[in-house]
């Protein structure tokens, strides 16, 4: 993918789930089912839609862990990142700092979030965060830093389940990174042909 200028990119993960002969053996002779899933992480350009980079798990490893190797695919400059709250705390302002380093974070702390130890002399993006939502509300940090826009990564996820399926074919974990990979390439060929445009009617 080449590098485009500077992007918004909004990062979040959904579950695929993993389709094995186990399932045959099992609507043949009965028996309760399990279900095993492995999880997508994805960071998509805010702009056009396209998914910029993206990663398969198993479902051990957590959303803020797969921060970094999402932003490392990522070509050009990004000048900010949306999250949901799963993703707030430190490490991954941290992660993200390391690598845009003026990069606006846009992740809503969780309800009991506090201040950090040295917010009484230096604000970090999550103390004014904490500190806007305290003083005007969730709905008016959300309205002032543009979070509602994060909702665009739904609609890729959307658009990946219904197109390509919920489920992965392939059965090693090696493979079905594989098979992520080309599905989102073949998601992002099928947008670069042209994206529905939504119109409000009066």
């Amino acid at each position: 993918m080449k590098p485009i200028g500077p992007m918004t990119v909004v990062i979040d993960s959904s579950g695929l789930k993993m389709v094995g002969a186990g399932e045959w053996h099992l609507e043949k002779h009965g028996g309760k089912p399990r279900r095993s899933w492995r999880k997508l992480h994805i960071a998509i350009d805010l702009d056009s839609g396209d998914i910029l980079a993206a990663e398969l798990t198993t479902t051990e490893d957590g959303d803020a862990s797969q921060v970094g190797p999402l932003l490392d695919h990522i070509p050009g400059p990004v000048n900010a990142v949306l999250a949901d709250g799963a993703y707030d705390g430190e490490p991954v302002y941290r992660s993200i700092s390391e690598r845009h380093p003026t990069a606006a974070v846009i992740i809503p702390p969780r309800a009991t979030a506090v201040p950090g130890q040295k917010a009484d002399t230096t604000l970090t993006q999550r103390d004014h965060h904490i500190q806007q939502i305290v003083e005007k509300g969730r709905m008016s940090w959300q309205a002032a830093t543009g979070y509602g826009r994060r909702a665009l990564v739904e609609t890729a996820f959307f658009r990946y389940k219904v197109l390509i399926g919920r489920s992965l074919r392939a059965r090693s974990l090696p493979a079905q990174k594989i098979e992520a990979r080309i599905a989102c390439a073949v998601l992002n060929r099928m947008t670069s042909l042209g994206m529905p445009v939504s119109r409000k009617l009066a």
